[in-house]
């Protein structure tokens, strides 16, 4: 989810060539990571109760120390649930679990219909579930058993434990997940269909892997998103990176640039700026949701309309750079508690740090950016992206896995052979989108797709205020969930 996003690599570099793998990559439900520190923050009250499942470290190899256990933190709401009703299970993200429960309402609201139990899973190696502890991040040989693949084998064991533990062995699983979530969602269907009978997978960018998409997707879609909005607004945000490479060469730069974007503390690099800028336009595109939400940051409803209005209202003589930054404060500073910006000190309250290993590893997403983004053009170059990650963990990438593991060529005639009973949800305002599935596989295989729909805003919590597309995109969802169980205790 978030799922999300998310989501990862932030190398600075020079403006005059920016290679794909210094862009600010962005992973659903992940923040900005390379400058952040841990930091501790409230959590919200849930009306989940906490529990701590002993899990194994290794579930695919035979050597003594694969059988070593670590405890994985999992929620539960059981308030409606009744024995053999359907569990529902939310299969973790890249952060702490709770803020995946707090932003995916969505499953509180249709419990009571389904008199569903409530399970969301914490992913491995993020929020409590440390499998080594404070040494969870130390080296590769630890973070060696970080993978979607150890992921959903987890849920998989938990979830069959836990059927057991409340003697309601033949209650129906359906998994949901946002983003990396939703990605793992619909993949625990397809490896796990004894265990799921059906998966809900909010933005789940399966395809944003390989070359199954242009892989200026992502970026093109963030520009369309402001373009929509004001031609004007994208012009503005497209020629503020020259202004802001034309003063990397100056002398006192960065004093003034500490000066301009309101720094609590002095700029050590332009770069610092440019992916302070970068990360407000591409989140709050991620999150144009229709109602004020507090996923990323606090925010108003529309944000990418609220941003543009204000780069549109202030006067053309002021410099791009200057329009751009007070748009980019809306993202940091909406509920004007911040006096001054910590732009080389932001802080990770949700425990996201391990999101780096993932995109190292199986998790490579090649982005560049077209002569037509709103952002600087960029190229991908491989063989500097894997240095990177050799210098930093020790390991290669492996850019054909996951399309190895979980399919994606083809999809579409693959799936319909053997897949069944998974629902992809999409807005086209989210940029991940395009790495989603946007077209029906089969009768049981549903892409919903809405015109304005925004980062997994299908699972946010109803409100009065909600649009009646999302309302009724929700409907669609909760028909084909009966649907899907009401097949499966017919069969019973």
């Amino acid at each position: 989810m978030a799922p999300c996003l998310s989501f990862f690599f932030l190398f600075l570099c020079s403006f005059s060539a920016i290679p794909a793998n210094s862009l600010p990559t962005f992973f659903p439900g992940a923040a900005y990571q390379s400058l952040i520190k841990q930091a501790k923050i409230s959590k919200p009250k849930l009306p989940f109760k906490t529990h701590y499942f002993p899990q194994t470290l290794d579930h695919f190899t035979f050597q003594p120390k694969s059988s070593k256990l670590f405890y994985q933190k999992y929620l539960i709401n059981s308030d409606y649930w009744r024995k053999g009703a359907p569990i529902f299970v939310y299969t973790g993200n890249e952060g702490n679990i709770e803020w995946f429960a707090a932003n995916t309402g969505f499953m509180l609201d249709i419990a009571p219909k389904f008199k569903a139990l409530l399970v969301f899973i914490e992913h491995r190696f993020y929020g409590k579930s440390m499998p080594f502890g404070k040494d969870s991040y130390q080296s590769a040989k630890t973070l060696g058993y970080l993978n979607s693949q150890q992921a959903l084998a987890d849920f998989a064991v938990l979830i069959t434990s836990l059927k057991q533990n409340v003697s309601s062995e033949a209650s129906p699983v359906v998994v949901f997940g946002g983003s990396y979530g939703g990605m793992l969602a619909a993949w625990f269907r397809l490896k796990y269909p004894h265990i799921a009978i059906g998966a809900l997978a909010s933005s789940a960018p399966i395809l944003q892997f390989d070359k199954l998409i242009p892989w200026s997707s992502f970026y093109d879609a963030v520009s369309q998103d402001f373009k929509d909005v004001s031609l004007n607004c994208y012009q503005v945000i497209k020629g503020s990176w020259a202004e802001l490479e034309a003063m990397s060469t100056q002398k006192q730069a960065l004093a003034e640039l500490s000066k301009t974007f309101r720094t609590c503390k002095s700029l050590h690099s332009t770069a610092s700026a440019r992916d302070w800028l970068w990360t407000a336009f591409v989140y709050t595109a991620m999150v144009n949701y229709p109602t004020k939400a507090d996923f990323m940051k606090p925010l108003p409803a529309y944000p990418v309309q609220k941003m543009c209005k204000i780069i549109d209202k202030i006067p053309s003589r002021a410099t791009k750079l200057s329009r751009a930054f007070t748009a980019a404060s809306l993202y940091y500073n909406y509920s004007r508690s911040e006096n001054c910006f910590k732009i080389e000190h932001e802080v990770d309250g949700h425990g996201l740090h391990g999101w780096d290993w993932q995109t190292c590893t199986e998790m490579v997403m090649p982005m560049t950016c077209s002569k037509e983004s709103m952002f600087p053009p960029s190229g991908f170059d491989y063989e500097e992206f894997a240095e990177q990650c050799r210098m930093k963990y020790g390991v290669s990438p492996r850019p054909h896995w996951i399309t190895t593991e979980f399919g994606g060529e083809r999809i579409q005639k693959v799936l319909k052979r053997f897949g069944s009973n998974i629902i992809f949800s999409n807005g086209m305002q989210d940029p991940w989108s395009r790495g989603g599935v946007l077209k029906n596989i089969s009768s049981s295989i549903i892409a919903l797709v809405t015109e304005k729909g925004a980062h997994h805003v299908d699972f946010r919590s109803a409100t009065k205020k909600d649009p009646k597309w999302l309302i009724q995109l929700r409907k669609q969802e909760v028909e084909i969930i009966q649907k899907w169980l009401n097949e499966y205790y017919a069969d019973l």
